[in-house]
């Protein structure tokens, strides 16, 4: 008799759980948020589905209600690193000016999000290349 592999059910990793607690916060302190899904799925009769977004957009973005500002948040765990695509689209972002950054805890997305921070928590923001 074959026994087939067991699949082990994984729970939400510390990435999402970050994730959720950022949009929970963010929603109750007067801002509007939503998730992006980035990337390709198969869909059942073989063919690719791709979601739209470019590669390297952060995973939340959303808008400030007291001055209509947009911010985007990418999500990391303490111990996450960057993709060269998300670098990329780290370095469109600060030519325009816009707020984004990394937040590895609620705290990191409050500060971004609440003091108007671009490019918090990227390794480059010191050198100012983007000038």
């Amino acid at each position: 008799m074959a026994y087939r592999a067991r699949r082990v059910k994984r729970g939400s990793g510390p990435e999402h759980r970050i994730q959720n607690d950022i949009i929970a916060m963010l929603n109750l302190n007067r801002c509007s948020v939503y998730r992006i899904n980035v990337g390709k799925v198969r869909t059942p009769d073989g063919r690719y589905f791709s979601t739209g977004a470019p590669n390297g957009m952060p995973d939340l973005f959303g808008f400030r209600w007291i001055d209509r500002r947009i911010f985007f948040i990418e999500v990391k765990s303490p111990a996450g690193r960057i993709r060269p695509d998300q670098m990329a689209f780290h370095q469109d972002l600060m030519h325009l000016h816009v707020i984004h950054g990394i937040a590895r805890s609620i705290d990191d997305a409050r500060k971004i999000v609440n003091e108007g921070l671009i490019g918090y928590g990227y390794p480059d923001t010191k050198k100012k290349a983007w000038l």
